[in-house]
């Protein structure tokens, strides 16, 4: 499955976050008009190979999304995954770990939140959140936290070998368009409950959070489990992205409804 959405995926070697247009649209078959309608259909289809990869029952597909503050991984979720069945997808949203958490090894409170046979979860932040806030905040010393990186390759790569497939976004905005949505969420009454005075503070680390991503991203895009960096100034955009490569995904695995049990001899009794 390595060329799927070969245009967003981190190469290692020679990738650079800064590089990357946040406000791009390469690729896109349309305008935000004519793609809303490819959403749908995107949708129609994930819904599909959802229902047969639920049936099937005998792979797991795992789906992080990380991002800056108002980069949209709660909108991601919502638009993306509208039309699915919900028994068969799980939302797993990491925030700052619990005493009993932190009196664990840091992936501890990861491995129980990983997919079953059948299922597709999606990580609202995740694992890597102990390499970017926790470097960027220096809650602990960087002999802690470097090693994490050698950790958390491994840790896929355990997944994948029991059987997990796993997509991992970064969802690239600038810090233009943070500043219009924080201002947004303060202007409307209806977003209000989403602002947080800390993001302010947050924001005056852009460039230390930019670092600690770009050398998670080099560090952890992986053939067993890449990274893809969405532009995600466009909304609309940061969807079509996020849907495609999940949909191809979904196809090159190609999930089969299972055999049917012998009918032969079945009928069904009179009541």
């Amino acid at each position: 499955m390595n060329h799927i959405g070969r245009q967003w995926r981190v190469s290692p070697k020679d990738f650079a976050l800064a590089k990357v247009d946040t406000a791009s649209t390469e690729g896109a078959p349309g305008d935000k008009d004519s793609i809303e309608s490819e959403l749908w259909s995107l949708a129609e289809t994930m819904a599909d190979l959802q229902n047969r990869f639920w049936a099937e029952g005998k792979r797991s597909l795992l789906v992080v999304l990380q991002a800056m503050d108002t980069g949209g991984k709660d909108g991601t979720i919502k638009h993306v995954f509208r039309g699915q069945n919900p028994q068969a997808i799980k939302v797993a949203s990491f925030k700052e770990p619990s005493e009993e958490e932190l009196n664990h090894d840091f992936l501890w409170r990861i491995h129980h939140k990983a997919p079953a046979n059948g299922e597709i979860v999606i990580f609202n932040r995740s694992h890597y959140e102990d390499v970017l806030i926790v470097r960027v905040h220096s809650i602990v010393p960087e002999t802690v936290w470097r090693p994490r990186y050698d950790a958390i390759v491994d840790f896929e790569r355990h997944l994948v070998e029991s059987g997990t497939t796993i997509v991992k976004f970064w969802l690239h905005i600038s810090p233009a368009e943070q500043k219009r949505r924080l201002q947004a969420r303060i202007d409307d009454p209806s977003k209000r409950w989403k602002f947080r005075v800390g993001d302010l503070d947050e924001r005056k680390l852009w460039p230390e959070y930019q670092a600690a991503a770009q050398e998670m991203l080099q560090r952890t895009s992986t053939e067993h489990a890449p990274w893809f960096v969405v532009p995600a100034d466009h909304k609309w955009y940061r969807n079509w992205v996020v849907s495609r490569v999940l949909v191809d995904t979904l196809e090159a695995m190609d999930p089969k409804f299972p055999d049917p049990p012998d009918l032969q001899h079945c009928e069904i009794p009179d009541i």
